[in-house]
């Protein structure tokens, strides 16, 4: 039985100023709507890619989205940033339309799109969840019946007749996820609401999910970045790529195709031409490799030398660099800093960031580098995703086995007594 269809949804945004210059266009499209043409701005709308400077007014966030769920499933739904993901979650709950094409769903819906999303800080906790109930579409008594289980599992008992403005971020998501996740909806529709949250509830957001999913037969949708999360809850998975449906099918090919896809240059090195460099008007990449310490290929034992060089545009700042390494389960293996000038004191000029990554410390497996620039540490200057990528293999190369679980694979030096 179906639960939801999409049938060719598009998405389409105007940039710039809301309200700026938007009155011809407005009456250029009822003109051509009265005629019974086409609305002439859907033929110029450019794909949503962030890291290009495109010539249209007009983006696609969303392009032909095709998919069918059938009750029960739990959904992934993954991507890189700017891939369309929120922005197909909000059509779904019905927050915004489709600019064209149609969503068909079969039962009723709750989501938990943003942190406290129907929230309102001057109302305590208690107030909170019969308003957030009542917007999800709950009846005063459902919500009494279940409040107690509410608070119990949103775990801010203590707090439940405090206003919600003085919550920290993660009460109030524990509360609007509690919420969400008791009424008694055909679909649950979840954004990223793992991003927030110690461990342990994470996990107990997770355990919940999983009860809806296949304890109830309801229907999930979860979007995130935690590939090992969508790998644990859901059974099926949507591979969004620039607003255009990627790939679909179950979660561990999606996955895997997802992997394959955003694979990042292995090395960078600019042509010379500052006009088409990696960079903005403050920063230009020049360089940036990742190679072994020893031997030719990098393994656990081999060690790895990166190198970044660039040209600096802005002087007399404290210029910082900051290197965050993932895995390709999107779990930040590190996210580290360094100040290249200290005391106000940049030059214009070409700068060398260099720094090892000791054997034993990295396991098998496939790494990308993000990398940030900033001012003052207060200011980011670039920044770029996905830059360079790495491949670490086992000793024995080219060999898959023996491939032990964990990031990272340390060589400790032990010390034993035998009888």
């Amino acid at each position: 039985m179906l639960a939801l269809k999409a049938e060719n949804i598009s998405k389409q945004y105007r940039l710039g100023q809301v309200g700026t210059g938007t009155l011809s266009h407005d009456l250029n499209r009822f003109w051509h709507t009265i005629r019974g043409k086409e609305d002439p701005y859907l033929k110029i709308g450019e794909t949503n890619d962030r890291t290009t400077k495109g010539s249209s007014e007009y983006v696609w966030s969303l392009r032909d989205i095709n998919f069918e769920i059938e009750q029960g499933d739990a959904v992934g739904i993954i991507g890189r940033n700017g891939a369309g993901k929120s922005t197909l979650l909000k059509l779904l709950s019905k927050v915004t339309k489709p600019t064209t094409g149609q969503i068909y769903t079969n039962g009723r819906i709750a989501s938990l799109l943003e942190v406290g999303t129907g929230f309102h800080p001057e109302m305590t906790g208690r107030e909170n969840v019969y308003l957030n109930g009542a917007i999800l579409g709950m009846t005063r008594k459902e919500i009494s019946r279940k409040f107690d289980e509410i608070v119990a599992f949103s775990g801010v008992e203590r707090y439940i007749d405090t206003p919600v403005k003085r919550y920290s971020s993660g009460m109030y998501v524990r509360l609007a996820f509690a919420v969400a996740a008791h009424l008694e909806s055909e679909i649950l529709i979840v954004d990223e609401v793992l991003a927030v949250g110690d461990a342990d509830f994470q996990k107990k957001c997770l355990g919940k999910m999983n009860d809806v999913a296949k304890g109830e037969g309801r229907t999930i949708l979860f979007v995130s970045h935690n590939m090992t999360a969508v790998k644990e809850l859901c059974n099926k998975g949507i591979l969004l790529n620039q607003g255009t449906l990627g790939y679909e099918g179950n979660m561990l090919d999606t996955i895997i195709e997802y992997q394959k896809n955003n694979s990042a240059l292995t090395h960078y090195l600019d042509n010379g031409n500052p006009e088409e460099s990696v960079g903005n008007e403050n920063i230009k990449i020049k360089e940036f490799s990742v190679l072994p310490i020893k031997g030719g290929i990098i393994d656990i034992d081999s060690g790895i030398k990166v190198k970044l060089v660039f040209q600096n545009n802005l002087p007399n700042i404290n210029l910082d660099t900051t290197f965050e390494l993932r895995n390709y389960e999107e779990l930040v293996i590190f996210h580290v800093g360094k100040l290249v000038t200290e005391n106000q004191d940049s030059k214009t000029g070409v700068y060398t960031v260099e720094f090892d990554i000791p054997k034993g410390l990295l396991n098998s497996g496939n790494y990308y580098f993000k990398l940030i620039f900033g001012k003052n540490q207060t200011e980011v200057l670039f920044a770029i995703d996905n830059f360079v990528g790495f491949e670490v293999e086992n000793v024995k190369v080219g060999s898959k086995l023996h491939t032990y679980p964990g990031i990272i694979r340390p060589d400790f030096d032990y010390k034993m007594q035998t009888p």
